[in-house]
């Protein structure tokens, strides 16, 4: 009886044993997969994309690392004597990092699924998963997907393919219930503002798929603004503190009997560098090199240059649209265009700045219209002929 008690009791304590490192191993996998997947879910809440399984492992590995070493802390607190060096130490604590490798990514999985569809179905405007089949299903959210191709909008300064192919495939929700015309421009306004391009052409059917999208960057700079034949020049000189944009100055040197230089309009200025729009004739008369007075004379700003500056700000852009012979805009008249039309340049005459809304629109009109790009696009094929299918042979 006494030799089945000692063996018996080896037996039990092994048993224990086993069964409490069992037990710590299932706890340190729990504490893997909830750290990687917390993990995965704030990033996919934050960035909108899927954290690598390289990060996730790393942060389950840690949280595992963290237990054994307050296991650790607590048998010294105990005044336990610990060894990490012991051939059962070591065995433990490679086993439960590997098993907090295995787990971390099945944490992985689940948040970054968890994240996606809860978030799919609470309105988050953007993911780079796929989203959930059932919140598509029930319209909780409208979801628009953006083609693989994305074009460039004419006589616009191109976006960089970088940045188009970002865009490329790019899933956007939207809340439900939005028109057409509401939801491309919410579009519009989520492009420029997550991706910084200028203007945005886009066109959306009924159903919401992106049937068209095409992307420019916004002009910047003096350049655009300067009319043919001027150029801009810096100078150092300091205008007096009520000098704008806009004004007409004039040029003296910084000396004691001062010269007139040249005539320039002023553009902007910054402590004592003032820059200038001057003819290209006159830019050479003008040095670098040495200091300036500038004498601003009574006049008006311009109103060409605070109405640039108001359409560099605007969502709309300026266009020319030519009225071609035998064309939908041929003979209609102007308040029938739908856009805005700035002037209209005839085939042989002065421009009409602000033409009357009865005008009529003949072949040869030049139209200087406002709209968005896609409204210029449509003006721009409005304006060429119409090929009408020729009518069958009579008898036929």
């Amino acid at each position: 009886m006494s030799l089945v008690l000692q063996v018996g009791a080896p037996v039990a304590q092994f048993a224990t044993d086993a069964v409490g490192f069992v037990g710590d191993l299932l706890g340190y996998a729990l504490a893997a997969a909830v750290a990687a997947g917390v993990t995965a879910l704030v990033f996919r809440w934050y960035f909108k994309e899927q954290v690598s399984k390289g990060v996730a492992a790393l942060v389950g590995v840690a949280a595992v690392v963290a237990a054994l070493q307050f296991v650790e802390l607590g048998l010294v607190i105990e005044g336990n004597e610990t060894d990490i060096f012991q051939l059962q130490a070591v065995l433990e604590n490679v086993a439960a990092i590997s098993i907090g490798i295995a787990i971390s990514l099945v944490g992985w999985r689940v948040g970054d699924a968890f994240a996606t569809n809860v978030f799919a179905v609470t309105g988050v405007r953007e993911l780079e998963g796929e989203v959930s089949r059932v919140v598509r299903s029930v319209g909780r959210v409208t979801a628009i997907t953006l083609p693989e191709e994305v074009g460039d909008i004419d006589e616009h300064d191109a976006v960089s393919a970088e940045r188009k192919a970002e865009m490329a495939g790019k899933t956007l929700l939207f809340p439900r219930k939005l028109t057409v015309e509401e939801l491309r421009g919410r579009l519009a306004t989520r492009l420029k503002d997550d991706y910084g391009v200028g203007y945005v052409d886009v066109e959306i059917d009924e159903d919401g798929g992106v049937e068209y999208l095409a992307v420019g960057s916004r002009m910047t700079g003096i350049g655009p603004t300067l009319t043919p034949g001027a150029a801009a020049v810096a100078i150092e000189a300091d205008p007096a503190a009520t000098a704008s944009p806009g004004d007409i100055v004039q040029v003296w040197t910084d000396t004691e009997s001062p010269e007139r230089v040249v005539t320039a309009e002023l553009r902007a200025a910054t402590d004592d560098v003032t820059t200038l729009a001057v003819d290209a004739a006159d830019a050479t008369t003008l040095d670098a090199t040495r200091s300036y007075r500038v004498v601003t004379l009574p006049s008006e700003p311009k109103t060409e240059h605070e109405f640039a500056s108001l359409l560099r700000a605007a969502e709309e852009t300026m266009g020319v649209v030519t009225v071609r012979a035998e064309s939908p805009l041929d003979g209609k008249a102007v308040s029938d265009v739908g856009e805005i039309v700035a002037a209209v340049r005839p085939e042989r005459g002065t421009v009409e700045a602000i033409p009357h809304r009865s005008r009529t629109l003949i072949a040869g009109d030049t139209l200087y219209v406002i709209a968005r790009p896609d409204g210029v696009r449509r003006l721009e094929a409005e304006a060429q002929p119409q090929t009408q299918p020729s009518s069958p042979a009579a008898g036929e």
